[in-house]
């Protein structure tokens, strides 16, 4: 399966579902398991950005700020489909195994920073893994510490946390010593207009059932208990906010 073209236009939402006072908006809540899933093709919109329609829109008002205060939001992911993550998942998995890692090792290494196929927030075209474009930088760009102090994208991490939320964009991996799950993630940000509605849905799932269903590389060793606690840890325990 290809990853979508841009879309300029598509409709919008419906209007159906009543979200907390702090985002008053209504959204259809009728999401497709496979949609959920990422394995369904969905408007998105912006070159270089891939958002849904709302998000595009509020992260361009935000990024137009952050310009104006000499920062230069930059998007290093946004959607991702099932495919894309099954492929990320699947090179990680080989190659920790090929290191020696025993197939459960390698899987919990690979769970510090991703997502199992399937239940990434990255399907949905709500969320974003961003860095400022101004500052020069080598290696691998999302590191926690170039979002610390003395990092090159200190500035824009301070600017975000007085700023993200006035846009809808809040942190999902936040540095609560007390979270569980994947590993702080300065650089996520999720808009959570959408993505709330969206998680109330997928938690009406059954993620070992789906879990079952699938062939890539690893989900053989998917037990009961293993997909609970991943669902507990690493999907639910998350900033409170975008609960």
């Amino acid at each position: 399966m290809k990853r979508r073209t841009f879309i300029k236009n598509a409709s919008a939402s419906g209007l159906a579902c009543a979200l907390p006072p702090i985002f008053p908006h209504f959204y259809d809540p009728d999401y497709t398991t496979a949609e959920l899933m990422g394995k369904v093709e969905i408007a998105l919109f912006g070159e270089g950005i891939n958002l849904r329609q709302e998000a595009y829109e509020s992260f361009l008002e935000m990024k137009k700020a952050a310009y104006a205060d000499g920062f230069d939001i930059k998007i290093v992911s946004s959607y991702r489909d099932f495919y894309q993550q099954e492929r990320i998942w699947e090179r990680k998995y080989i190659n920790y195994t090929e290191e020696g890692m025993s197939p459960l090792e390698a899987i919990d290494k690979i769970i510090e920073y991703s997502t199992i196929p399937g239940t990434s927030r990255h399907h949905w075209g709500t969320d974003i893994d961003i860095i400022d474009g101004y500052p020069e930088a080598s290696g691998d760009v999302l590191l926690t510490e170039k979002f610390e102090a003395g990092g090159p994208y200190e500035g824009l991490k301070l600017w975000l946390d007085e700023n993200s939320t006035k846009y809808g964009f809040y942190l999902v991996y936040t540095d609560n010593p007390r979270r569980r799950g994947f590993k702080y993630e300065p650089w996520h940000y999720s808009y959570a207009p959408i993505s709330i509605p969206m998680l109330t849905e997928y938690r009406k799932l059954n993620v070992l059932r789906l879990m079952q269903k699938e062939t890539f590389l690893g989900s053989e060793h998917f037990t009961t208990g293993f997909i609970k606690t991943y669902v507990q840890d690493s999907i639910l325990d998350i900033n409170p906010v975008l609960l």
